[in-house]
């Protein structure tokens, strides 16, 4: 098992997200089976320093990239550099996806193509406590996504995939505009069996959110374009 993490000056959060998921790991003796990797866009924060002492203790290391820069193309990167055999796993570095819930999308993967941690499966949700223009932007991209999933919850960047169905697709035909990866890798996969976890987001409490109107702009790029592909898909 692979988890990627894609990180940007998230120092601060990187030791308690590594014993936290190793910790979860350990209880179900899946610890020395499963390998973290972080995917580094040249944060210059301690970062590798950091990763580089906690890999004395745990089974995680740091690939730090200089040419280039963005969370899709980071945890593709990840993905072609992980070590596993059967899972692959990408989350966020900012403990608003919690790493104890690992453990649950690993052994989803064992029936399933494609597992996704939702906050809106199950019945929950941090959304009431957002401020208004973020509820109103959740919304409308769940709206929007709709056609295109038969998931009834939102896409979100805590997500698995069976190895051997993206390599069925080939890395080289993920290519995301902007940072919806899980979308992406849903979609060019052609998942048929998929299951859902529920979490409960976690507040973030170092580091700053991504979120901006290039952000947006770019989701929105990114559903025409996902739109367009699957459109001759849907007639055949």
């Amino acid at each position: 098992n692979s988890v990627i993490v894609p990180t940007y000056k998230e120092c601060n959060n990187l030791k308690p997200l590594t014993e936290r998921l190793f910790n979860s790991l350990q209880k179900y003796n899946l610890d020395k089976s499963t390998e973290l990797i972080i995917v580094d866009d040249n944060s210059n924060d301690g970062s590798k320093e950091l990763i580089d002492q906690l890999s004395k203790y745990y089974n995680v290391k740091i690939l730090v990239r200089t040419k280039e820069r963005g969370l899709s193309s980071a945890v593709l990167h990840g993905f072609s550099n992980a070590n596993a055999s059967e899972v692959l796993i990408c989350m966020d570095a900012d403990l608003q996806h919690p790493p104890e819930k690992v453990v649950e999308l690993i052994k989803s993967l064992k029936e399933n193509e494609f597992v996704i941690g939702t906050r809106y499966a199950g019945g929950n949700s941090i959304d009431k406590d957002w401020p208004v223009h973020r509820r109103v932007i959740s919304s409308g991209a769940r709206l929007l996504v709709v056609p295109l999933k038969p998931m009834k919850k939102q896409i979100s960047g805590f997500f698995g995939i069976q190895k051997k169905i993206l390599q069925k697709t080939g890395i080289k035909k993920i290519n995301p505009i902007g940072f919806k990866i899980c979308l992406e890798v849903y979609v060019k996969c052609n998942i048929k069996k998929h299951a859902e976890v529920p979490i409960v987001f976690g507040v973030r409490t170092e580091g700053e959110s991504k979120l901006s109107s290039k952000v947006i702009v770019n989701y929105l790029k990114h559903l025409f374009e996902l739109y367009t592909y699957q459109m001759p898909l849907a007639l055949v």
